[in-house]
């Protein structure tokens, strides 16, 4: 049937109609490449044979709930499991309906290399062909399915989870069935429960100051006490700089830990050097009637986020020449006028996309937070919301998911969170001249 393909292009819709009745077909009946279009039928008739169960799995999810009504009480009565079954099954069918793409696709690319140079190629040809394009898929293949694996199937379980009621104690398995409720968590959130919405936006105001203050504070504390270290004449700056960069190289979680009880307001070690000395003690981290405990873990930050940017800074301060410096000495320059004119511009602009990227991490900064004062202190609606003073939305979803097991209202803050923070990041990754140059 090779020999019927006609090099004017008429044949195409042929090819197309042969490749899309079933996977492969068009390369076997068309082009005698038995090898690629055996390879892509095995994939179709493996489907095929798993296709009832795929029916059952995706048939499950959609019904949730009303799966127990078919089947009694004590038949699937796990919902939970029943939806991420569901959605690595959703995930087989999308890397199943791109297999069949690229088969189609290849199918359409063979006719037109063969309305091109007037003949088939050979199976030795072909198979030639294939190993030299398509070497970057293969290679690239295991990746991509982790990734569906690893990190698709997780967010898209945790984005369905926000149009269910999946929380303690009513709709919880095996006991008490899931089912979905559409936007309901949503409405609740976002206007249609004033305490749940009150909490809502107490949290996300201050996540969204947390996140400007911590990075903006950490980012020109390093750049002061860079270029003090690059200016100082000292033999001691050396000794100076690793003291400065141990808050950052000791792990968050003992810092925060050391922290808090340094400013525990009973028996930390603050209080009790300010009594020494005449001056009455405060509750630094549990001052529920003013801002103390938020200021307190900006300023806790600071302390361990700085270093982090004095490394950068000092390293690109390093990077400039002196040619650049002793030509401004000769203009009448002062340190003032360099530093102002030539250090800071070279090092904002070196460092800028950084300080964005830190802002994004500052925002799902949980242990800075957490690990200092575990969110709190309680406020009045805490009780019904769990959110305290100073939580932000990623310690508010580790209290709703992990603490609470209220997943419905832990995954709208997820979505929000992501919705919030993938446009930061695809934006900065865009604008690196690494992605701009490379070539795929």
């Amino acid at each position: 049937m090779g020999t019927s393909l006609k090099t004017d292009g008429s044949s195409k819709k042929n090819v197309l109609i042969a490749s899309l009745l079933f996977m492969g077909l068009g390369h076997i009946i068309y082009f005698k490449q038995y090898v690629k279009g055996l390879f892509y039928a095995l994939v179709e008739v493996i489907f095929l044979i798993f296709s009832p169960t795929i029916f059952y799995k995706i048939s499950d999810m959609v019904l949730l709930g009303k799966v127990r009504e078919g089947y009694g009480e004590g038949a699937r009565a796990y919902e939970h499991f029943m939806l991420i079954e569901g959605m690595i099954t959703l995930v087989v069918v999308g890397m199943f309906a791109v297999i069949y793409y690229i088969s189609v696709k290849g199918a359409l690319n063979t006719y037109r290399e063969f309305c091109y140079e007037g003949k088939l190629k050979t199976n030795r040809e072909s198979m030639s062909g294939v190993l030299g394009k398509s070497f970057p898929i293969f290679g690239l293949a295991p990746t991509f399915i982790l990734i569906a694996f690893f990190v698709v199937v997780p967010l898209l379980f945790s984005a369905s989870v926000a149009f269910t009621d999946f929380s303690i104690p009513d709709h919880y398995p095996p006991k008490n069935p899931i089912n979905w409720i559409g936007i309901d968590n949503f409405k609740a959130m976002f206007g249609g429960n004033s305490t749940w919405t009150s909490a809502f936006g107490r949290v996300a105001i201050w996540t969204i100051i947390w996140g400007i203050f911590s990075t903006l504070t950490s980012y020109f504390a390093g750049l002061i006490v860079a270029v003090i270290l690059n200016e100082a004449k000292m033999k001691l700056t050396p000794v100076f700089r690793i003291i400065f960069i141990l808050p950052y190289a000791v792990p968050s979680v003992i810092s925060m830990l050391v922290w808090k009880n340094m400013l525990n307001g009973e028996f930390g070690t603050i209080n009790k050097m300010l009594a020494e000395i005449g001056i009455s003690g405060q509750p630094w981290l549990t001052d529920v009637n003013s801002y103390l405990p938020n200021i307190m873990c900006l300023v806790v930050n600071l302390w361990a986020g700085f270093p982090y940017f004095m490394l950068l800074m000092m390293g690109t301060m390093t990077a400039i020449s002196s040619d650049v410096f002793e030509a401004a000495k000769i203009d009448g320059a002062n340190k003032w006028q360099m530093f102002r004119r030539i250090t800071l511009p070279l090092v904002i602009y070196q460092t800028l996309p950084l300080m964005i990227m830190s802002f994004t991490f500052n925002i799902n900064n949980f242990g800075a937070v957490y690990f200092l004062t575990g969110g709190g202190p309680t406020l009045t609606d805490t009780t019904r919301t769990f959110a305290g003073k100073t939580d932000i939305l990623v310690t508010w979803i580790y209290k709703l998911t992990v603490d609470q097991m209220r997943y419905n209202y832990g995954a709208v803050l997820a979505i929000l969170v992501f919705g919030v923070l993938a446009p930061f990041a695809i934006f900065n990754f865009m604008n690196t001249k690494s992605f701009k140059e490379g070539e795929l």
